[in-house]
């Protein structure tokens, strides 16, 4: 149901959305990287699963925030494994978090404009667009790789702004990362929030530092 205190939508006209995590279930992800990524990793390098998860745990620690660290291209290079047939063969784990699509149609309705701003390669970005048809429910799709600069970064912000002229003091961005929000915040974007449970097979977060939600149906806007 639509809180009013949660967000102010009489003073939004712009609102950004984050995909893995946000729109889409953060399941697939978490499956691809955390399971089948080292699993495969494993088989190809002759080592074991644990081996090869404390080898790519390694390596997300040191990329966390940048860039390299979303970059499809990079982890291709660094596993040799085909991580594109790796995003194809979970293909059927792509799917929109709980009232997802009510809300961006409510979004366009309600005369607001919406817009994908994700972390997620393009190409990565593609496999999932070509399964649920996401872009098209949206005025814009702009990927951080389009930017060169990571969503955590104040560059991406300036160039977004820049691409997209939007009012910071009128736009609202959902998104489940907290320091992706921070930065945003630093930017001036007044309208914060991030997602409580973003991967449904895994426990709500009550760590948060931002206000947060649930499903769509909750932020409905007016």
């Amino acid at each position: 149901m639509r809180d009013d205190t949660v967000i102010a939508w009489h003073d939004i006209d712009t609102v950004l959305l984050d995909m893995d995590g946000t729109l889409l279930d953060l399941n697939y992800d978490n499956v691809l990287w955390g399971q089948r990524l080292p699993e495969q990793y494993a088989a190809r390098h002759g080592i074991t699963p644990a081996q090869a998860r404390a080898v790519l745990d390694h390596h997300f620690t040191r990329t966390r925030h940048t860039l390299e660290h979303y970059c499809l291209d990079h982890w291709a290079r660094l596993t040799d494994i085909d991580l594109l047939a790796l995003h194809r063969d979970l293909v059927h784990l792509v799917r929109y978090r709980g009232h997802a699509e009510a809300f961006m149609a409510q979004l366009k309705r309600s005369g607001r404009r919406a817009i994908l701003v994700t972390n997620a390669h393009r190409n990565g970005l593609s496999i999932k667009d070509a399964q649920i048809g996401l872009t098209q429910q949206l005025d814009h799709a702009v990927s951080s790789h389009d930017l060169r600069a990571p969503k955590e970064a104040a560059a991406f912000w300036t160039q977004l702004a820049a691409m997209h002229p939007f009012d910071p003091q009128r736009t609202l961005l959902i998104d489940d990362n907290a320091a992706v929000l921070d930065a945003a915040g630093t930017h001036g974007i007044a309208h914060l929030i991030t997602v409580s449970q973003p991967d449904s097979a895994r426990r709500a977060r009550t760590d948060l530092t931002h206000r947060a939600f649930n499903t769509f149906d909750e932020i409905m806007p007016p």
